[in-house]
């Protein structure tokens, strides 16, 4: 992490700029263009005023004209402002073709960013992925994006095109009259000044925004996702007054930091009408008192060389204060991008070459704290093809058992094999394309079902979807729908009951045709007779593959070959029902409390 510190906060920029370097260059040339052809304009304008309204006989740029056309005021005039018009129009070209040019770069470049962000966030294991909400992450890879394009699309035209306004105008104003051109030199050390206060002052205001914007969106995260839940409780006017009060914290922030920048705009013009003042003021008193040779044309150019020089000094100061906030932005990408991935890729290049199972010694903590563990000393074979059930209550641990078969987090101690290989030896894309998992919350993608399916094989024909669609009894609903297999469902198939979706993600798990299959409760919204016809197809259409089903329902996993039992995050007990019903009591007990509840509501209806 130190080393990336010293690469500097601009560390990814290069990288995210990969195909668009050509149309940052492109910007800044033809910005550079811009800006010598907007110089010429105030000479052009002087030897309108000196050379034909007012005939002077030493006015710039006398030498580029001829005797005959100096003498005939009339066309004099003419031909200047045609060559100023002209000036004016391919400055403004070049302007277009600038501004062009940077919307493509910056675009290309947020394009790139954003993806880069969305691969991290796809490589992050489970415990990685716990560090960032997912409203930050959301806002990360937007607003704070967006941020930064809009940053750079202002820096590849300013930060050429100001120094540059500066330095030529400054030039062209000391050639002209350098006691006068030196007023304006005042104003940057006041700018200066100004800037570092607004900066100092708007960093912690920044962050504090980007805090309470991830504040808002978690919020508007929670509502859509948890709609149904506010509705059935009735708390839509308290969720309605949490939103509010998210919001307007935002709007306070936003607010706090937006004075900042309002500021910027009555200095600018504070320190330009000041300059123009004085020097209109100096230089009027030169012609009409002093008779010094300053020209009347000469006082008007100096006008606009200073007006361009502090216009540009003030656009170079609003760029560094949207690099200051875009430096909190670019802060929290480099957080996203440079967040160390503790799962990583192993050497061995093959798939499982079974499905065999094998926990040794395993403890697990998720705050990688020994004295805090979710797993403790689980030592547990499962043989390839075994159906394996796991019961425990609520928190013991299951979901975190068979989540460490595909690595989405690694042990703390022990070791996870399958196919008789650390599963830290194998390529995660191999590991996981061994293993199937269906969790009972999982999600459904927008698209056809058909489109969903393929998820699992993305080769899959019709007619293996249709198998994998009748092992799980989705074949009942979807032969229902007009439009079949090509029916659109909604976001997270919220157009499917809770039972339907669940079918589904079991289908699109069997589709994949793995050599491990782990249920995870995903059967709960389902009938008891359809849960047992799963379970049948499940056992006589993969007999050689590992099937792990974790159920509440202990009639979910009677016929298991297997059933472990867990409590407290250890190990009690693995046997088959009938041994477990002997000799386990954990088993035993809940067990006999299933039944004498399903007597109970068998009695009442």
């Amino acid at each position: 992490m130190e080393e990336k510190k010293k690469k500097g906060i601009f560390r990814h920029i290069g990288a995210n700029l990969k195909g668009y370097g050509i149309w940052t260059a492109l910007t800044m040339l033809f910005g550079c263009l811009e800006v010598m052809l907007e110089v010429l304009i105030p000479m052009l304008m002087s030897v309108i005023v000196d050379g034909g309204l007012y005939r002077e006989e030493d006015f710039m740029l006398r030498e580029f004209f001829s005797p005959e056309l100096i003498a005939d005021r009339n066309r004099f005039v003419i031909t200047v402002g045609i060559i100023m018009v002209c000036v004016a129009i391919v400055s403004m070209m070049f302007g277009l073709l600038a501004a062009r040019c940077s919307a493509v770069a910056s675009q290309g470049f947020a394009k790139n960013l954003r993806s880069s962000i969305l691969e991290k966030i796809q490589s992050f294991s489970f415990a990685n992925t716990d560090k960032f909400s997912t409203s930050s992450l959301i806002t990360r890879a937007t607003t704070d994006v967006n941020t930064l394009r809009m940053t750079m699309q202002q820096i590849v035209r300013t930060l050429m095109r100001s120094p540059i306004m500066v330095v030529m105008a400054s030039v062209m104003a000391f050639t002209i009259a350098p006691h006068l051109a030196s007023v304006f030199l005042i104003s940057i050390p006041f700018l200066a000044a100004v800037l570092a206060v607004l900066m100092k002052i708007g960093q912690p205001r920044f962050k504090r925004m980007l805090k309470k914007m991830d504040a808002m969106n978690r919020a508007v995260q929670e509502n859509l996702v948890s709609s149904r839940v506010v509705k059935a409780y009735v708390r839509g006017d308290y969720e309605s007054k949490r939103f509010r009060e998210t919001a307007e914290d935002l709007r306070g922030a936003q607010l706090s930091s937006a004075r900042l920048f309002t500021l910027t705009g009555p200095i600018q013009m504070f320190i330009m009408w000041g300059c123009t003042l004085i020097i209109l003021f100096l230089g009027g008193k030169e012609i009409i008192f002093e008779n010094t040779g300053l020209l009347t044309g000469e006082l008007v150019s100096m006008v606009s060389y200073t007006t361009q020089a502090v216009s540009s000094l003030t656009m170079l100061s609003w760029l560094i204060m949207s690099m200051s906030r875009a430096q909190a932005s670019l802060n929290r990408i480099n957080e996203v991008l440079d967040e160390e991935i503790d799962i990583t890729d192993g050497d061995f290049d093959e798939k499982p070459s079974d499905g065999s199972v094998d926990f040794e010694d395993v403890c697990f903590s998720y705050s990688k704290d020994p004295e805090k563990l979710a797993l403790s000393h689980i030592s547990l074979h499962i043989n390839s093809g075994e159906t394996m059930g796991i019961i425990g209550g609520t928190g013991e641990g299951k979901s975190t058992l068979v989540n460490l078969i595909p690595r989405f987090y690694d042990t703390l101690s022990g070791t996870v094999k399958v196919g008789g290989r650390d599963v830290r030896e194998y390529k995660l894309e191999n590991l996981r394309d061994g293993v199937s998992m269906v969790l009972q919350n999982g999600s459904l993608f927008s698209g056809t079902i058909a489109e969903n399916l393929k998820w699992g094989d993305p080769n899959a024909s019709l007619e293996q979807m249709k198998e994998a669609c009748a092992i799980a009894c989705a074949d009942e609903f979807i032969d229902n729908f007009k439009d079949g297999y090509e029916t659109k469902l909604e976001q997270d198939g919220a157009n499917l009951s809770g039972g339907q979706r669940q079918r589904l993600r079991i289908a699109r798990a069997i589709v994949k045709h793995p050599k491990i299959l782990i249920l995870d409760d995903s059967t709960s919204a389902c009938d008891m007779t359809t849960d047992e016809h799963i379970r049948k197809a499940l056992h006589n259409s993969m007999p050689g593959t590992t099937k792990i089903i974790i159920a509440q329902r202990i009639a979910s996993i009677m016929t298991c070959d297997r059933i472990a039992v867990l409590d407290e995050g250890k190990l009690s007990d693995v046997g088959t029902h009938s041994e477990l019903m002997e000799r386990s009591s954990i088993y035993r007990d809940v067990y006999e409390s299933q039944m004498r509840e399903e007597d109970e509501q068998n009695a009442e209806s």
